[in-house]
């Protein structure tokens, strides 16, 4: 008797953090593919961000117009390159990450993908500058004492990023967020650490963005993609891009439900995790929600 197992293999596109000066250039340098995609997007970004990537300045990399795209086209080129090699039953992204994912997955141009992540680096950042925010690490302790404290303080704090079981990222005002971290620490956090961020992301501080974005969104044309997204704001898989247009826009005041993707992915079936882009974070972080699943190393 012949046993069928079914391969349902995850694609996992990182987020800001995840570049580093010289990113990119071993792509640009070994395929024309590549040199062509590289060539487009500083045309589309108005910029050469290919001097900047590939360069040594990480200061520079770390300006949010900068850093968003670079990691973006690192991710999508990557996916670009594997050609019919790529083949998903499964993909998602972190933040940033899932625009490189619809992009991937074919529910976005590459061009039209770019420009929304242009678009959103640049109202991220003007939000930063409107009102003063920042964000905070939280580690070794549940969810929902975490998410108790941040809605008893009197300032808006809120859960931005479920990175993983024990790891969950704050966002909210500079007051606020140092009451949280005080706090969290007496309910017995191991630690609580401010992060060096611009802003709040992920919290109501980018609403403004949030609208700027919203409107980018409406002005895009979404097709049928190869497989379901697994959305950040609904932790569950999305194909049909009306629903995923509308969660894309509700992206920047949400909470990244991470650790809820990583969890209903194992759920549905998954596999095997590839990730795609800079850096080994998400797998990392998928290994600490079921170190058993295989992770799939990529050769170009």
């Amino acid at each position: 008797m012949l046993h069928y197992l079914l391969i349902m293999k995850a694609y996992l596109f990182p987020g800001q953090g995840a570049q580093f000066p010289g990113m990119g250039r071993d792509l640009y340098e070994g395929s024309k593919k590549a040199r062509e995609l590289f060539e487009t997007a500083n045309s589309i970004l108005g910029f050469k961000i290919t001097e900047i990537m590939f360069g040594d300045d990480a200061d520079s990399l770390k300006q949010t117009k900068v850093t968003q795209p670079a990691i973006f086209l690192h991710s999508v080129i990557v996916a670009r390159l594997m050609g019919e090699s790529f083949s998903p039953s499964m993909v998602a992204g972190h933040s940033l990450g899932e625009f490189s994912a619809l992009v991937a997955a074919g529910y976005l141009s590459f061009e039209d993908g770019l420009k929304l992540v242009s678009n959103r680096a640049v109202a991220m950042q003007k939000s930063c500058e409107e009102k003063p925010s920042t964000m905070a690490a939280v580690l070794g302790l549940e969810n929902h004492i975490v998410e108790g404290i941040c809605l008893d303080i009197n300032e808006t704090v809120v859960p931005a990023n479920y990175n993983c079981p024990g790891q969950l990222v704050i966002s909210g005002s500079i007051e606020g967020i140092e009451i949280a971290c005080e706090r969290l620490l007496e309910a017995g956090a191991r630690r609580a650490l401010k992060l060096p961020v611009g802003g709040a992301f992920h919290s109501p501080f980018m609403e403004s963005a949030r609208v700027e974005l919203e409107q980018a969104i409406d002005n895009t044309s979404f097709s049928k993609g190869l497989c379901p997204i697994y959305q950040n704001v609904t932790a569950a898989p999305v194909t049909d891009p009306v629903k995923i247009k509308e969660n894309l826009k509700k992206q920047l005041t949400s909470s990244v439900m991470w650790t809820q993707t990583m969890q209903r992915m194992i759920n549905d079936g998954l596999s095997s995790i590839c990730e795609l882009g800079p850096g080994k974070v998400l797998q990392g972080l998928f290994k600490k929600v079921d170190r058993s699943i295989p992770v799939e190393i990529i050769n170009l």
